[in-house]
């Protein structure tokens, strides 16, 4: 009784029932909802924090912006998915509330789309090198949507493409990337394909801040030749699977393009198939057959372990 009298006061003022409404249409920072409320910032910030004690929304900091997000405990769910529920559709607020929402969206969707046109060149030159797009994330989902779980992590997330390819066949799935920027488009992407089931975290690929077995699935896409400590990268993803868990890693196979370390800040130019069974081992993988995928100048691999 307790708690449902704490959660009926926390929702009992219009401007937090805006809030709730809101943020159950994605994450927000702070001052993207002020923007949308028209309200000081102090007002919001009460107002969110009464919501966060009642346990209806989750404050997740990223660096140092916090984001709020739609995400009630367990106990408050099925009201607070009621109270969603009630909202009238044609109240005057609501429609000026979204309207002010799909403004934000929209802002934040240009700064993305800008960044990305800034430093796309480079991309795409690499993306000439090698194999189809197509056919690579054709290969991904043969291997990790054989037999979907229930909760998948894509480390180094970049602008969200493996969010898009696997997360629709899991519960829920969780995106993480050092880059601000990155994770902007990847925010806007994932907003773009309506991904509910999809949360997105700036971190640490070295230190993964998930507890031990926690994941039915992970994936580094494109990702460890960046590392300055390939096995560090691998023995944190092992660390958070569950056992049977899959880690997938793709990448390029072993090249001599030095351009790709002198323009595009490479650290490692390929892997073999011995380094990443070595490595696997090392962390209670059990390696499976590679798959290569050669194209005109680079080979992209696809290795998989299975947690023991």
């Amino acid at each position: 009784m307790d708690e449902l009298i704490t959660t009926l006061k926390a929702v009992a003022e219009p401007t937090r029932l805006r809030l709730l409404a809101l943020c159950s249409q994605g994450e927000f920072t702070v001052s993207e909802l002020v923007q949308i409320l028209g309200q000081s910032q102090p007002r919001v910030s009460r107002h969110l924090k009464l919501l966060c004690d009642a346990g209806l929304l989750q404050k997740l900091r990223e660096g140092s912006w916090m984001f709020y997000r739609f995400q009630p405990d367990e106990n408050a769910a099925p009201l607070a998915d009621q109270l969603l529920s009630l909202i009238p559709e044609g109240d005057a607020m609501i429609i000026l509330d979204r309207k002010r929402l799909e403004e934000v969206k929209a802002e934040r969707s240009k700064a993305a789309t800008d960044y990305f046109r800034q430093n796309a060149l480079h991309w795409d030159k690499i993306r000439a090198l090698h194999v189809d797009a197509g056919e690579v994330e054709q290969a991904i989902g043969n291997i990790l949507l054989e037999k979907p779980g229930e909760k998948f992590l894509d480390i180094g997330t970049g602008t969200g493409r493996m969010l898009e390819l696997i997360a629709p066949q899991f519960q829920s799935a969780k995106g993480i990337d050092q880059s601000h920027e990155m994770l902007a488009i990847a925010r806007d992407n994932l907003d773009r394909a309506k991904l509910k089931n999809c949360q997105l975290r700036q971190g640490d690929m070295y230190q993964l801040p998930f507890p031990d077995q926690s994941y039915d699935a992970a994936s580094l896409h494109m990702v460890l030749h960046f590392a300055d400590e390939p096995a560090k990268v691998i023995a944190d993803a092992a660390r958070v699977l569950r056992p049977g868990g899959k880690l997938l890693i793709i990448d390029f196979a072993p090249h001599h393009l030095e351009e790709l370390r002198k323009k595009y800040h490479h650290r490692r130019l390929g892997f073999s198939d011995g380094e990443i069974v070595h490595w696997f081992q090392r962390n209670g993988l059990q390696f499976k057959s590679p798959v290569h995928l050669p194209g005109e100048q680079l080979t992209v691999a696809l290795w998989l372990g299975i947690k023991k």
